[in-house]
């Protein structure tokens, strides 16, 4: 789980939500360490994200990850207005990873933005989990 999720958490397109939703459904896995491996590992690959975005500008990071520069400004501009918290959005599909990489962008606090992506996530795979458990 926690390599799909940190998959998923980077900039490679992955659905770390349907080998979650799978994993539990049909297996006997506990629901709360699956929910805190994903975490770890999308938080982890958001993290990556961060440090990418610490390296470049726009155009390099639109360049050279295929990500629509339009996204990357939009973030931008968002993060801009509301800071490192912005990272608790960061689960957003797309526009998460343009999130996370444009608070590396603006050198955002990671301390910030590491707790509030991990308050984000940690909340996003709880809903999933449930979601698949309380169907099961």
């Amino acid at each position: 789980m926690a390599i799909a999720s940190f998959l998923a958490g980077t900039f490679i397109p992955f659905s770390s939500e349907a080998v979650m939703g799978a994993l539990l459904a049909t297996s006997s896995m506990d629901p709360m360490l699956t929910v805190l491996s994903g975490t770890a590992g999308n938080v982890a690959g958001s993290m990556v994200n961060y440090y990418v975005g610490s390296l470049g500008d726009v155009n390099r990071i639109s360049k050279w990850f295929k990500i629509k520069e339009r996204r990357l400004k939009q973030a931008q501009t968002y993060v801009e207005k509301h800071g490192s918290w912005m990272g608790f959005f960061a689960f957003l599909p797309i526009l998460g990873t343009a999130i996370s990489i444009a608070l590396g962008m603006l050198r955002a606090n990671v301390m910030g933005v590491f707790l509030s992506t991990l308050a984000g996530k940690f909340l996003r795979y709880l809903i999933v989990a449930y979601s698949v458990v309380a169907f099961k």
